[in-house]
């Protein structure tokens, strides 16, 4: 997010309610508003997930994460159902390569092997090359589709021509016979 590192952990309370609330009012009263506030960020998701995050739901996500792939070319939601998962399933991935390649391996292989090669260093970088590939494909897709159809629609008024031309010596090869025969009699 564009949110300083240290303001994360108060951005992200204040925007508690309810049950979440009370247990954080009472977590900064317990250890006090300068520890509560200076905690990281891993530190808070960590809680919030232990306490509110049963490990067997946590077990499905995991599940869900693993067997996640890329829909058609629908890469902007693969990459958000993605991201968000792997907030929550976070000891899956010990290392940032982990997710990167946990990421790359549900692309589809019309552009997973390129950003394989592009060997990717961040999470954020992985995105970007997938996107940018994905954005390529959908257009040449299109420009693929437009070209065909104009190259059908061009056959297609071709052949509506030959035919009309042809129907039209027709009718003039009859009316030459029909003059022909009539200058004989």
């Amino acid at each position: 997010s564009n949110c300083a590192a240290e303001n994360q952990v108060k951005f992200a309370t204040c925007t508690l309610h309810s049950v979440a609330l009370t247990s954080w009012n009472t977590h900064v009263q317990t250890v006090g508003h300068e520890a509560a506030y200076g905690m990281s960020w891993k530190t808070l998701m960590k809680m919030m997930t232990d306490k509110y995050c049963p490990r067997n739901e946590i077990r499905k996500l995991e599940m869900e994460l693993w067997e996640l792939k890329v829909k058609g070319t629908d890469l902007a939601s693969y990459t958000q159902r993605f991201q968000e998962l792997a907030l929550l399933c976070r000891r899956m991935f010990s290392e940032e390569a982990d997710k990167i390649e946990k990421y790359v391996g549900g692309l589809p292989d019309m552009i997973h092997g390129s950003v394989v090669a592009s060997k990717p260093k961040m999470m954020q970088e992985a995105i970007e090359i997938a996107t940018e590939l994905m954005d390529k494909k959908v257009c040449t897709f299109a420009e693929r589709e437009i070209a065909s159809k104009r190259k059908f629609e061009n056959t297609s008024r071709n052949t509506q021509s030959q035919q009309r031309q042809q129907s039209n010596k027709r009718q003039n090869t009859g009316r030459v016979y029909t003059a022909a025969s009539g200058e004989n009699k």
